[in-house]
């Protein structure tokens, strides 16, 4: 695996991997055009804020981190329990502190991040993501967890 600064023609895979999480969790409420997506996938891409993990010269996953905000992690369904989310994590950890914002319902993002070192530290009722949904704020602080 070969974690790497995202590029602005990777944008389309970016995508491909967002929008395959989208099909596949059918409680999520779709809020944002394709175009908005590709676009805010772009901006972030400018800023340097993505880093991409590869497997076998492919894009398996993303990560989007600001400073310590991580604002996005998204992994391809085939590379799932592949290490691709723990790999880009712990490359991020590298800043010594973290926080996120995960909804409540998506659970088994809940749980991969409570075993990497993350811990619970606000519930919020989603006034602050796109779809308006309960969320949590975990956090995770160097020498503190996994």
């Amino acid at each position: 695996m070969r974690l790497a600064r995202a590029r602005l023609w990777q944008v389309p895979r970016l995508a491909a991997i967002l929008w395959a999480f989208s099909r596949e969790t059918p409680w999520l409420p779709r809020v944002r055009s394709r175009w908005a997506d590709l676009w805010t996938l772009a901006v972030v891409v400018r800023r340097g804020w993505v880093r991409v993990a590869r497997v076998g010269g492919r894009i398996a996953g993303f990560l989007v981190r600001d400073g310590s905000r991580v604002h996005a992690l998204y992994v391809c369904p085939r590379a799932r329990g592949q290490g691709v989310g723990r790999a880009l994590l712990s490359e991020a950890k590298a800043v010594g502190a973290l926080d996120l914002w995960v909804l409540v319902a998506n659970a088994p993002a809940r749980r991969f991040y409570a075993a990497q070192g993350f811990a619970e530290l606000e519930h919020a009722q989603g006034g602050g993501n796109d779809e308006g949904l309960p969320d949590i704020l975990m956090t995770w602080r160097e020498g503190r967890g996994a």
